[in-house]
């Protein structure tokens, strides 16, 4: 298909004129600050032995929640009860299992703790408060983890061979805190990464106001952060802040500050560059939340200025799916849309500072 005139508009200012470029994403990451006061509030456990989630036994339930207390003890923010849940899915089911596996024959318990004196004793290591106790210490041991991608963030304590192994259980690990909490709560807002968002939809949250085309030959308005509406750029850098707990302004990442050097983001042309100066990894592997950089003309891009996308799903056969703002033709131009590309096709893959590309 192809994508004329991109939406690569960001605002550029130049003595006596203001024109539209493109510069589309974001990925930016302020230092991490303290989980509590980031990463949603703590969350006590509810759960009684009528208690039911869809697909597991009162036995994995009572260890989930035996998880979650032993968060609360340390005052870990739902995030983080969350990523220790996850974990625990991701290496024995939420099942106490006295038994390791070929890599680690040694392994015992819900985090699968190998006998080497860093998690306790074979009792410890089988008993589910204590070993999770001992896994989210861990944790919040690693510098920046409320930042990180959940599944990140646990291999760093876990040290599997692949980053990626905990990222399917994630969205059971949700499920299953939001049933064994005591309230309601929500990561929006508190600073803290977000993942999934990207898989939100026409979220856009100026979805109906005017294109600089429309403007005509009068001033454009910008949109908060300071791209043009309605362009790839600007619904790229509206995903960075949501995936990054700003949803709402005053935003966290603006096309004027978002580089160092005090130049502006640009056009979806500079994106690359951007993330250069910044010292963030690129790469050729699509990760759900990144940034799609089109070198100008490669995939149908503008020939002048490029293109940029967001990563929406990552499928198992060689292609993902990308969504974006103005990735089409007149007249289906400047709104929302979703294609399904092989990995192959894009120039780059731009990442946020927290995530890895899978060697």
């Amino acid at each position: 298909m192809q994508r004329k005139s991109l939406g690569l508009v960001a605002l550029i200012v130049v003595p006596g004129l203001m024109f539209g470029l493109v510069f589309s994403i974001l990925l930016l990451l302020a230092p991490a600050k303290p989980a509590a006061a980031d990463c949603g509030p703590t969350v006590s456990v509810s759960i009684n032995g009528d208690t039911k989630v869809a697909g597991y036994s009162q036995e994995q339930l009572k260890n989930a929640a035996a998880i979650m207390g032993a968060g609360k003890a340390l005052i870990l923010p739902v995030k983080g009860q969350m990523i220790s849940v996850m974990v625990a899915l991701g290496e024995s089911g939420l099942r106490v299992l006295d038994r390791g596996d070929v890599a680690g024959p040694d392994s015992r318990g819900l985090f699968q703790q190998r006998g080497n004196d860093a998690w306790g004793s074979y009792t410890d290591r089988m008993d589910p408060t204590i070993s999770a106790t001992n896994f989210i210490k861990a944790l919040q041991k690693v510098a920046g983890w409320e930042l990180l991608e959940p599944t990140i963030a646990g291999n760093k304590v876990q040290r599997n061979a692949d980053p990626y192994h905990y990222q399917k259980y994630w969205p059971e690990a949700v499920k299953i805190v939001q049933a064994l909490s005591d309230g309601k709560f929500s990561l929006e807002g508190s600073g803290c990464a977000i993942p999934g968002q990207s898989g939100a939809g026409d979220d856009y949250p100026w979805k109906n106001s005017p294109t600089w085309v429309q403007a005509g030959t009068g001033p454009a308005v910008a949109s908060p952060l300071g791209m043009f509406y309605r362009e790839c750029v600007d619904f790229a850098l509206w995903r960075v802040n949501q995936q990054m707990g700003s949803t709402s302004a005053p935003f966290k990442f603006l096309n004027g500050t978002f580089r160092p050097d005090g130049q502006k983001l640009g056009s979806a042309l500079t994106w690359k560059a951007g993330w250069d100066a910044k010292g963030w990894a690129t790469g050729k592997t699509p990760r759900v939340g990144a940034v799609v950089w089109y070198a100008p003309g490669v995939g149908g891009a503008d020939p002048t200025f490029g293109h940029v996308a967001v990563v929406k799903e990552v499928k198992d056969n060689g292609t993902f799916v990308e969504e974006g703002y103005n990735g089409n033709p007149p007249p289906d131009d400047h709104n929302y849309y979703t294609r399904t590309v092989s990995n192959t096709v894009p120039s780059a893959f731009l990442y946020l500072p927290t995530q890895e590309e899978k060697k």
